[in-house]
This record gives C-alpha cells, structure tokens and sequence, in this order.
C-alpha cells in the first residue's frame, strides 16, 4: 500500500474570521475528516497539520494567567496544541472510519534541528497575540518583539529546518500494520542535542518542512499538502493570475527566485515539496475540497522531479 503524508493548513482548523470555539474547532475538524476519509481509507495515511491559532491562544493564555500560573516555556505550548488537535482529530477520523478496519493513534513528536541553525541568530517568525506599543515597551526586554505590518507588535522566534522526525521509525512500522498515524502537530516540538541529551527549544518548524522531512524518513510515495487555494499560482491576485496543473523541480526552483511564491505564504511549501522530491514521486498542492480529486489527477497543482 502506497503511504501518503498528508499535511493539513492550520487554517482550515479555525478558519480566518471564525470564533475560536471548542464548536468551531469541532466543527471544522469533522469536516477536514470526511473531506480526507476517502484517501485515508484507500491508503496508508499519515496526517500532520498546522497549528498557528492554537499555539497563539496558548501563548496569550500563558500571558494573561502568568501572575497566578506559571508560564510554560513554546516547546511545552507545542506540545499542548499537539493534544489540543490531535486528539479531536483522531476522535473524528475514528468515526469516519468506523466501516473498516483501520486504526488511528496520535503521536507526540518531537523534531531535531540543529542548535547551530541560523535561525536561532535570527529569529523571524510572528507567533501569538498583537501588542501595543506600551505593551511592547514592558516585553521588549523579556523577549524579541517586532512590528509586524500596521497591526501592531508581535513576539518573533526562530525558525529552524527540521533534520530528523525522532518518532519516524514508531510512525513508520504503525504506518506498515495498517495504522492511520496523527503526528508532527505544529511542525513538531523542536530539540535539540545538548552535551549527548535532547533538550526542548523555544522555536516553530514550519509545517510542511517538518512534512517532508517525515515524508523522506519514512519513505513515503506521495506529499499532499492542503491548503486555502485550489491550485499554485503565478501573478497571484493579479488579474494575469494563471493557475499551473503541473510543475517540475526545475521550473519551481526557477519561479522562486523570480519571486512568484511568497516567504509567507506559498514559498515555504514549494520549498518544502522540492526537498521531499529528493527521495518522494510526487507532490500534490491543493485545498482540502479538492483533495480526493486531486489525488486522481483531477485537480489541484502536480509537482515532480
């Protein structure tokens, strides 16, 4: 049975504009379940996804109650929203799949980066709740603080590039007996090895590198990575827009440096899908409406080597 990683947009979790209710999040992951049921029921799944408005909830959470409950460093946070989504979407999946035979477990995984990375020298990536300005005059000495746009301030924390998911050979053999495997929840938890031991790092793995990371680990055929578009663009927004069917390594590593896929949207998972080409066939890029078509070849953006 071909195995498929399939990498679920944090933003189909709490979709932007919703409230962010326990009905919402409910909600929206029966959804995203029943959208990938097919595909999970016709190959060997193994599910990751994002988890951008949790972890900003944790952290405001974290922020708000801080003078009566002890604040928990980011690595631990990863770890909550790992449960927080993890575990309604096994619970769903689990529903959905009630008809077979097939299994679902969601494991806590954790991702080695290097503690050299440049990331950590610096950090770029906005994560949780917006400051003012006088807010950011009291937290500026207590952590790195930028503007982001006109909306106000936000915290920034590296980024590093994933090296190895820890779990990959648990998530493999379960993978093997058949299991639907939940796992790499917000990119992972990142560690890193310190004097011969693994030790938690305040940071976020982008999502769909953590993916093809596992992808390659575990020898997966097939990335599928959901999204908000239906298919990559080119112009995107503009009125030359031109939606791409297919797309090799070459012409992708090529548009890139022509700026056509943004550092904050969709240039992370082009990138992300020329690493997992290294060893994996294809890549699919499309959003979860069309993702059994796509799978088919009837939609979505194909990428291969």
């Amino acid at each position: 049975m071909k195995t498929i990683v399939i990498a679920l947009g944090g933003n189909a979790i709490i979709k932007k504009g919703e409230s962010e209710t326990y009905a919402t999040l409910i909600k929206n992951i029966r959804q995203m379940s029943k959208a990938i049921s097919p595909i999970v029921k016709k190959y060997g799944a193994v599910i990751t996804y994002g988890n951008g408005y949790e972890i900003g909830n944790l952290l405001l959470q974290n922020e708000i109650s801080r003078k009566k409950v002890p604040p928990m460093p980011l690595d631990i946070l990863g770890a909550e929203s790992q449960g927080l989504i993890g575990y309604p979407l096994e619970e769903q999946l689990i529903n959905e799949l009630r008809s077979t035979k097939k299994n679902v477990v969601t494991v806590l995984t954790q991702v080695l980066v290097d503690k050299n990375d440049p990331a950590f020298r610096n950090p770029t990536k906005f994560i949780g709740p917006f400051y003012s300005y006088s807010q950011y005059q009291k937290l500026k000495s207590k952590y790195k603080i930028r503007k982001d746009s006109n909306r106000g301030y936000r915290r920034i924390v590296p980024s590093p590039k994933p090296i190895k998911i820890l779990e990959f050979r648990t998530i493999e053999n379960l993978n093997r007996r058949g299991i639907v495997v939940i796992c790499g929840g917000g990119g992972g938890i990142p560690v890193i090895i310190k004097s011969g031991k693994l030790k938690g790092v305040e940071g976020v793995i982008d999502k769909d590198w953590a993916s093809s990371c596992l992808g390659k680990n575990i020898n997966a055929d097939t990335l599928l990575i959901l999204t908000g578009v239906d298919k990559v663009c080119l112009n995107y927004g503009e009125k030359n827009e031109m939606k791409l069917d297919k797309l090799n390594v070459k012409e992708a590593k090529e548009y890139l440096k022509e700026g056509q896929f943004p550092p904050g949207s969709m240039g992370p998972k082009i990138e992300a899908s020329i690493d997992f080409l290294k060893k994996g066939k294809k890549v699919i890029i499309t959003d979860i409406e069309h993702a059994e078509r796509a799978l088919n070849g009837k939609a979505g953006t194909l990428i291969r080597r």
